[in-house]
Parts: C-alpha cells; structure tokens; sequence
C-alpha cells in the first residue's frame, strides 16, 4: 500500500466521519475510495462495513437518555437485525466479484435516491403518525428484509431504519433516532463477524480509513454546530450522483 492509497484512504474515512456526524450518508463517500484503492469489489465493501462500523453505535450512546429498555420487543428486533446482517454478509460472500460489481452502479444510486428524498421519508413518516399501524408480524418482515440489506450493502440503512421505526413508533423521534443507531449497530456487527471469519477484510487499507472515520467523527462533533447540513446533504447527493455515473460508465459499458 502506496502514501497515495494511504492518503486517499484517511481523507475519505476523515470525510466520512465527518459526513455521518453532520448529515449521514459515508458510505456514499467511503466505499467508492475502497474501489479506487484498487480492492475488489466483495473485499472493498466487507472493508468498508468494519471501517464505519463505529459511528452508528458512538451516536446511540450519545443520547443515553432514550436508550430503549431490554424488553421482548427490543430483543426481538436485535435478533432479527442480526439474523439479517448475517445473511445479507453471506450473500455478498457468495457471489464472485464479477456478479457483485455488476449491481454496484445501482447500489449506490439507490443509496444516494434514498438519502436524497430522506427529508421527503421524514415528511411521510410523521404524516403516518396517528395512522393504523402495521401488523407486528409486517413490521418484523419489513426490518428483517432491511436488515439483510444493510449486511449486503449498507449505504442508506439509517435512513431506512427510521423510516421502518417512526411508522411503528410514532411517539418520540429521538427515541426513534437512538433505536434505529442500536440496531444499525447490531446489523453492522453481524456481518462484520461474517466477513472477518470469513477472511473477506483487507486490514491495512482498512485501518487506515477506520482511523480517519474516528478523527473525522470526533471533528464532527464540533462541526456540527457550524457546518450547515443541507449543505453537507447536497454534496453527498452530488459525489454519490457522479460515482453512480463513473461506476455504470465502468462496469456497465
């Protein structure tokens, strides 16, 4: 590993962190330096998932005060986001890298969509409150099938998360917010395991942007109170946008 991919790697974890602590969205930023670092695609996202795994779990405790009690519920949704972060890992491991970059083009679209009509998500969630709720059986169908995505891929689960837990508990969103960190925790560390019992992490490049990641959350923090976040949102839409164009340009034509 050359000071170039080093570099490339510390800034894009640095920007992540950065990006996750102001708006969300680093994966969007992340996981395209994993690829331009040269890693194969199954390898660069399993690397990519243990590298930012630790934001979600920093923001649930720092709002300790809406940390959910360990009740039936709350340990029914662990289970089935861990159940679902495992096999959404072991179908990613299953698939060779040619079949896997064939859907990364539109991964990342579908990421950089959902995390651009979030506002819009947010909207329609409060709307719902008040509304019928789901069958408890629909609302475990529906975080399971989120779940396996967030271990297939990952980019916008938060987003989906909320989504899925402000129709279910339209009450408190800080509570909401808090949840859907704990079990985005939980489906990281699932397929975290997977992919490093299975061998799929590539350390180096890894450690470094997991270093970046935590510098970048911690400058965050502070950032937070000045950076403006529409503005962060926007140029996360636009780099995703643009490595959806490069990466159909590259695998699809």
């Amino acid at each position: 590993m050359d000071w170039s991919v080093v570099v490339l790697l510390a800034l894009a974890g640095m920007a992540g962190g950065i990006i996750n602590a102001v708006a969300g969205g680093a994966t969007l930023i992340t996981f395209p330096a994993m690829l331009a670092a040269g890693m194969p695609a199954v390898t660069a996202n399993a690397s990519n998932a243990v590298a930012i795994a630790p934001g979600h779990l920093i923001a649930a405790l720092a709002d300790r005060e809406k940390l959910p009690a360990f009740d039936a519920a709350f340990f029914v949704s662990i289970m089935l986001c861990i159940g679902g972060g495992m096999t959404g890992a072991l179908i990613l491991l299953a698939l060779p890298d040619r079949l896997f970059i064939l859907p990364v083009p539109a991964l990342i679209g579908f990421a950089t969509l959902v995390f651009a009509c979030a506002p819009r998500i947010s909207r329609w969630t409060a709307q719902r409150r008040g509304t019928a709720q789901p069958s408890r059986r629909a609302a475990s169908a529906t975080l399971a099938a989120a779940s396996v995505y967030g271990g297939f891929f990952g980019a916008g689960l938060g987003i989906i998360l909320t989504a899925v837990l402000s129709i279910a508990d339209p009450v408190d969103i800080r509570r909401v917010k808090v949840l859907k960190n704990l079990l985005a925790t939980c489906v990281s560390l699932a397929a975290i395991a997977i992919f490093i019992l299975r061998d799929a992490v590539q350390w180096p490049e890894t450690l470094v942007m997991l270093a970046g990641a935590l510098l970048g959350g911690y400058a965050g923090g502070f950032l937070v109170r000045i950076l403006p976040a529409e503005y962060v949102r926007r140029c996360v839409i636009v780099a995703g946008a643009a490595m959806s164009i490069i990466y159909a340009y590259r695998y699809w034509l």
